[in-house]
């Protein structure tokens, strides 16, 4: 039996909460489709969501803004949106990239001291 993918999970979970349904089909304020909420912006969901969960959010929003019948109140808030998901994965790559460690081949007695750009 296939076991189902991270980025399917990721998937479902993104495209639930584009919905603004939650896994119980119950309202969660989501902006998606015409007459979508213009004060949301999606930054509160997006601080919850992991890099590849707010990745695959992201795209379905430009995936979503590529749609020509979208009135500009819709678009505007899938912008906010996409936004709101880009910013959190840029957060979590800063985060990891606090934590990664570079280690010196050439000095293998030395401790890996933390990456500085």
């Amino acid at each position: 039996m296939a076991k189902p993918s991270p980025r399917a999970g990721a998937s479902a979970k993104a495209k639930v909460q584009l919905s603004g349904l939650d896994a119980d089909g119950a309202r969660t304020g989501g902006t998606q489709g015409h007459g979508a909420d213009e004060e949301d912006d999606g930054s509160d969901v997006a601080q919850g969501l992991s890099f590849r969960e707010a990745q695959t959010a992201l795209e379905l929003c430009l995936a979503q803004l590529q749609d020509q019948d979208l009135d500009v109140e819709a678009m505007a808030g899938l912008y906010r949106r996409a936004l709101a998901y880009a910013e959190r994965c840029e957060a979590v790559l800063a985060r990891v990239e606090q934590q990664v460690m570079q280690w010196d081949p050439g000095q293998p007695d030395l401790a890996p001291t933390p990456y500085t750009p």
